[in-house]
């Protein structure tokens, strides 16, 4: 049976991925308490990153603001993996996000925003959240971008 995040995830046409394996020694998502923290999701699809390189230089601010979407999407699939149910969520209390910047390139809130905007339209007012958006040289498998959150589940 399908819950409510998903059957919104349906409406909006969007599926939930499998998991992204790990790129290294972690899990992707793990659970503490009433607490779920995902590992850094890259905007894999179908086991491949889409485009590479640096936002500002070879990726648009546009395009990464959609690749921010895939990556809070595989996000919302890690957490799934440790709750057994999105429906679990209570609140995304933070997103961290991190743009691969050319050196001149200040929008770095505006591409999250993809993530953000995901999250709200999935989860309502239960996506609102913190965030910190960041520039950096490099991603790993140089990936424009890199989103992680963190959840509080509904108590027991």
């Amino acid at each position: 049976m399908t819950g409510r995040v998903e059957a919104t995830l349906a409406e909006l046409g969007l599926t939930l991925p499998d998991v992204v394996p790990p790129l290294a020694s972690y899990q992707p998502a793990v659970r503490s308490g009433v607490y779920v923290y995902t590992a850094g999701q890259l905007p894999m699809v179908d086991g491949k990153l889409p485009v590479t390189g640096k936002v500002g230089g070879e990726v648009t601010p546009e395009e990464a603001k959609k690749l921010a979407r895939i990556c809070a999407l595989n996000a919302l699939a890690a957490v799934k993996s440790v709750t057994g149910d999105l429906d679990r969520i209570a609140r995304v209390v933070k997103v961290v996000g991190f743009v691969a910047s050319a050196s001149d390139f200040t929008g770095q809130p505006a591409v999250l925003n993809g993530a953000s905007e995901l999250l709200g339209e999935v989860l309502g007012d239960k996506g609102v959240h913190a965030r910190s958006a960041v520039g950096v040289a490099v991603l790993p498998l140089d990936a424009p971008v890199e989103v992680e959150i963190q959840v509080e589940l509904v108590q027991d």
